[in-house]
């Protein structure tokens, strides 16, 4: 069965537009004075229906008043154990060189060199079960010489290939010293600038005094349909940019504009990314344990959101549809699931979450409206694009700071404010006294939509991108 939308002709006003003036869409002198007065229904038809998708932040993260410069820093601490990258030269007395140390996840592109990588007599265990003992370090710890543990000559050395090893110990004699060096967790700091996203609406004296057909709000005044809208937009934008923007400074006409990490720019960083053919890769429960498996590995904690787009939600219910009669750990209904909503199954329902739990993890399903829009994030929903983004797992838990220990959320949106001023949501209107603005001299009035505010993804490692393939 083929499926296609048919969108019909295209509006010949579809773009940015100035300030229209004609009064085309209101009641005009001209209308009231042909006998044959039309039947026009007063309701206007939400063609696409409730087309706002913003929500997102309210249920899953945290706003707070934070913006008191031009960024926001944070600070997240590395791994407990020190992960190498190295590579072998030889066999019988393996001689290695580091390529790379990581501070903070695995799959993140955060490595450094240190001077104190390895040290004489540490116990590594590397990816293919050999166990080695540091016998000889160069100067600046990039290269050295190792013993197996057992003193046989290891077998399964891959001369030439890059393995991952990690410090497990260290083994000493009898009478010897302590350890000269010693090591020290990593703290990386970690900051986001702010982001500015505006909108505007304009209406003139004529068309702000215009009795229409159509009613609005209880009114019949279609100029506040076009206000209402613009507020909408702004406010989806707004999200949509939040989710979807990037590092980087942009040269515009108007100046440098530096950018800001969105949520999905975080995770793909140094986040997991679970990527699938043309549904993120969740058909069967054995998909959902492969993220499970990376969740423990990153010390994760047990309770997700879980948001998504139709198809990958769909996905989802079939997995555990399928496997609800053959696997014991999952459940439902139960109170000790619902954590995150002070244990009440009532509450996670009427905010639209399904839960599940799996292995020990709980997980409360949304489905995401920013991904099913197809002038938005669901622009790929027909024909699966390369990369599209089809959800993202959101731990429920608080973080510490590193450095100041203080607890926040994993995900939160910070804006700007001092003083009493807030650039969270700016909401102004000008004109020279329409609707009762008088702030200058035009036959105007113009609503202007502001606002300043950034995403700090805090333990990005534990958080996961659904993408298509």
């Amino acid at each position: 069965m083929a499926l296609s939308q048919q969108t019909g002709s295209t509006p010949a006003d579809v773009g940015p537009k100035d300030l229209e003036l004609t009064p085309a869409n209101y009641t005009t002198l001209g209308s009231l004075l042909d006998p044959n007065k039309p039947d026009v229904r007063e309701l206007y038809v939400e063609t696409f229906g409730d087309q706002g998708i913003t929500g997102f932040l309210d249920l899953i993260g945290a706003k707070k008043t934070a913006g008191t410069s031009d960024e926001v820093q944070w600070y997240e601490e590395g791994r407990l154990h020190r992960t190498v990258q190295m590579s072998y030269t030889s066999v019988a007395e393996p001689v290695f060189t580091l390529t790379q140390v990581d501070e903070v996840n695995v799959g993140a592109s955060h490595f450094q060199f240190s001077d104190q990588a390895l040290r004489l007599n540490d116990v590594i265990l590397d990816e293919l079960g050999n166990r080695f003992v540091i016998t000889e370090v160069s100067a600046s710890a990039a290269t050295g010489k190792m013993k197996a543990l057992d003193g046989t000559t290891p077998t399964a050395v891959a001369v030439g290939s890059e393995v991952q090893a990690n410090v497990i110990g260290n083994i000493y004699a009898q009478g010897t010293d302590q350890p000269g060096l010693f090591y020290e967790t990593d703290i990386t700091k970690r900051l986001n600038p702010f982001i500015i996203t505006k909108e505007t609406f304009h209406v003139n004296g004529s068309q702000a005094t215009n009795i229409g057909y159509l009613k609005v709000n209880g009114q019949y005044r279609w100029f506040m349909k076009g206000e209402m809208d613009a507020r909408k937009r702004f406010m989806n934008q707004r999200e949509a940019m939040l989710m979807y923007s990037q590092l980087g400074d942009v040269d515009l006409a108007s100046g440098t504009v530096p950018g800001s990490e969105g949520y999905f720019a975080a995770i793909e960083d140094r986040g997991i990314v679970a990527t699938g053919a043309d549904d993120a890769g969740l058909t069967t429960l054995a998909d959902v344990d492969d993220i499970i498996l990376l969740l423990d590995k990153q010390g994760a904690p047990s309770e997700y959101a879980m948001y998504t787009d139709r198809k990958t939600s769909l996905n989802v219910d079939d997995a555990l549809a399928t496997g609800a009669s053959t696997a014991a750990n999952i459940t439902a209904g139960l109170a000790s699931q619902f954590g995150a909503f002070n244990n009440s199954q009532d509450m996670a329902v009427q905010l639209g979450f399904k839960s599940f739990t799996r292995g020990g993890y709980t997980f409360h399903k949304h489905d995401w409206k920013m991904l099913n829009d197809p002038t938005v994030g669901g622009i790929h929903a027909t024909a699966i694009g390369t990369g599209a983004v089809s959800g993202a797992l959101i731990p429920m838990s608080n973080v510490a700071d590193a450095r100041t220990g203080v607890k926040s959320p994993s995900l939160e949106m910070n804006f700007k404010a001092a003083n009493g001023y807030s650039r969270d949501i700016e909401h102004w209107v000008e004109g020279g006294g329409v609707l009762g603005y008088a702030t200058n001299g035009e036959d105007v009035a113009k609503f202007h939509y502001r606002s300043e505010s950034n995403l700090v993804t805090r333990a990005a490692n534990q958080h996961v991108l659904l993408k298509r393939g």
